[in-house]
């Protein structure tokens, strides 16, 4: 085949995305849903981010992973993704474990999960050249057709898009070292004690979640990982080191493919794992300043989502003392404010009743705050009703009591914890 032209590249390329996890660490918030389907952003799902990036880097053919919890998560897909063109060969396709390869085996780790698809993915058509294989619950802007560039441009068989953090947080990613011509030298996953980037004796370069193969690569590779019995079949313990071992693994750095709007210069590049309920209330938080380091008013590269049909936000009562007011807020369609929200996320259809306050908090959908409540630094679970009066965020000891109290002070409620205190 001749070579192809850059802007050629992602027709050749097919995104897995690998939305199966427990998320066990967003502790109630997964209780009845998939991690990548937990709400972000006062619209959105965390996978919204992943799908939309491949959609506006024109990878349009798309296969999503799912394991645990995946009804909710299935059911956003189908709303918010249908309208893909499958005679053109665009499509999100399905991909839940089948128990594929035998009758015993569900997915056991996220290699196995792509190996057990392999009898889909080889019948795509055109068959896919390239395998872009992505982590479906971290929030960013990333153009997948630059790094897919980087990739063929570097002639290895891998590539790992890496982002220096800080070294005390490194021990929750995989953690590498580069040589100067970006070939990655050592990968270790999740390390106790994390390796600096040279000169940078505060951060380590660690990987993002995200890699992309030479397709004809990782079908070998996975059959070799697949009958090592002591695998654990995973991309980040097992494919990637061996990959680091035998020479052919680069690094991309998430510099090179970040997404701003074209007006926003030289900004952060952001990329967070949501993955515990302090990130997660902090990444939303963060929405609400006014120039946030993540942009979701830029045009040039929308994510996409499903968005139920609502009138808009309203504020209401024109009173002394009473009137509905939100101040460095964002609110979604459906929300009536009648008390006060203050550097505060409400997702749809949200009550906020008379005298109420909200603070620095996160209010999933269909939340009700009771008149005169106050809340303050929590995250509030879909549906959850607080009752008039009640206050949350200001008693430590009683808000351990009563809810989920995280170490640095943010208050997961559920309406399950509502009605215990009841019953």
């Amino acid at each position: 085949m001749p070579e192809k032209r850059a802007f050629q590249l992602p027709g050749y390329a097919v995104a897995l995305v690998l939305a199966g996890g427990r998320g066990k660490r967003l502790n109630e918030l997964t209780d009845r849903r998939a991690k990548p389907a937990v709400y972000f952003g006062g619209n959105f799902r965390i996978i919204d981010f992943a799908l939309s990036n491949c959609i506006n880097s024109n990878i349009r053919r798309i296969g999503v992973v799912t394991q645990y919890k995946s009804h909710s998560l299935l059911r956003h897909l189908q709303r918010a993704w249908s309208f893909l063109r499958g005679e053109i060969h665009e499509f999100i396709d399905l991909l839940p474990a089948q128990q594929r390869v035998d009758e015993e085996s569900w997915y056991r780790g996220t290699a196995d999960a792509v190996y057990q698809n392999f009898d889909i993915i080889q019948y795509y058509q055109p068959r896919p050249e390239y395998i872009v294989v992505l982590a479906g619950d971290h929030v960013y802007k990333m153009d997948y057709a630059a790094m897919l560039v980087d990739h063929v441009e570097s002639k290895c068989e891998c590539s790992v898009a890496c982002i220096e953090v800080p070294r005390s947080s490194a021990c929750a990613f995989g953690v590498m070292a580069v040589d100067e011509s970006n070939k990655i030298i050592d990968f270790i996953e999740k390390p106790e004690e994390p390796p600096c980037v040279p000169g940078k004796p505060e951060h380590s370069l660690c990987s993002m979640g995200i890699y992309i193969f030479n397709a004809n690569y990782l079908y070998d590779e996975l059959e070799r990982d697949i009958a090592d019995e002591s695998s654990n079949h995973d991309f980040g313990k097992n494919i990637i080191p061996n990959a680091v071992k035998n020479g052919v693994a680069y690094a991309h750095f998430f510099e090179r493919s970040c997404v701003h709007a074209p007006e926003e210069g030289d900004k952060e590049h952001y990329w967070r794992d949501v993955g515990t309920v302090d990130a997660y209330w902090e990444a939303n938080i963060d929405l609400t300043a006014t120039d946030p380091a993540l942009n979701l008013y830029d045009r040039t590269w929308p994510i996409w989502t499903y968005r139920p049909q609502l009138p808009p936000a309203k504020f209401v009562h024109n009173q002394p003392g009473r009137r509905g007011n939100s101040t460095e807020s964002t609110v979604a369609s459906g929300c009536i404010v009648s008390g006060e929200t203050n550097r505060s996320v409400l997702f749809s259809s949200c009550r906020v009743h008379s005298y109420a306050k909200v603070d620095w908090s996160v209010l999933l959908p269909e939340v009700q705050i009771g008149g005169g409540a106050r809340v303050g630094h929590a995250v509030v679970d879909h549906g959850v009703c607080i009752p008039p009066g009640m206050v949350i965020g200001e008693d430590e000891q009683e808000d351990a009591r009563r809810f989920r109290r995280t170490p640095n002070g943010i208050v997961l409620v559920t309406q399950a914890m509502i009605n215990r205190l009841s019953s």
